[in-house]
């Protein structure tokens, strides 16, 4: 058990029926809130791929460390209006002047709050560029939890110990970090939807 961040495939995102997990009825709100806004249906959602490790077609990685450090970390550095763009429940892969709140149940909360990968991606390329993360040493294709187990089973200890910086004072910070980098990433890169589940 535990909280997991996933990217979604075309069936379960513009299909799926919410009893069933899927997100048709998120979907269908969605473009009717980017039709108000005069922006056009994101109907273009990529199929689910088959998993391969180490492709980077899919996303999974398991939210496992405490998240006081990078609360501190995103008081200290980002706006109020800023952090609130890193409260999202869903992320979608084309740009979004300001987040979108639907009154739809999302995994964890009463409401979905959708943002842009574009924005959370700067974002997180700040935050990175604050504590020193070792973009290029880290895990791209997060596709079997190789995020989380990187952090959690040595490899960034290691790379901590060669390689010392802010970053490596709190690894639980560092992960997040690198967690809302490599999901924004991902978003864009496939163009598709990210979420908790």
């Amino acid at each position: 058990m535990g909280i997991y961040l996933v990217s979604i495939g075309a069936q379960e995102w513009l299909d799926g029926d919410a009893e069933e997990g899927g997100k048709g009825t998120l979907a269908s709100a969605l473009d009717e809130e980017l039709a108000r806004r005069g922006l056009a249906p994101y109907e273009s959602v990529p199929e689910a791929a088959a998993f391969v490790r180490g492709s980077g077609l899919s996303f999974e990685e398991k939210l496992v460390p405490a998240m006081r450090g990078f609360d501190a970390l995103c008081r200290e550095h980002l706006s109020p209006r800023e952090r609130e763009l890193l409260d999202w429940s869903v992320l979608v892969p084309f740009s979004l002047e300001e987040e979108i709140r639907l009154p739809l149940a999302s995994a964890y909360a009463d409401e979905t709050v959708i943002a842009g990968a574009p924005e959370v991606l700067a974002l997180a390329q700040r935050l990175a560029a604050v504590i020193g993360l070792p973009v290029e040493a880290i895990p791209e294709a997060c596709d079997n939890l190789d995020l989380t187990m990187w952090f959690l089973d040595g490899p960034a200890e290691e790379t901590a110990a060669a390689r010392p910086g802010p970053w490596s004072e709190d690894l639980d910070t560092a992960f997040y970090v690198a967690l809302y980098l490599r999901a924004a990433q991902h978003s864009v890169r496939r163009g598709c939807p990210m979420t908790y589940c």
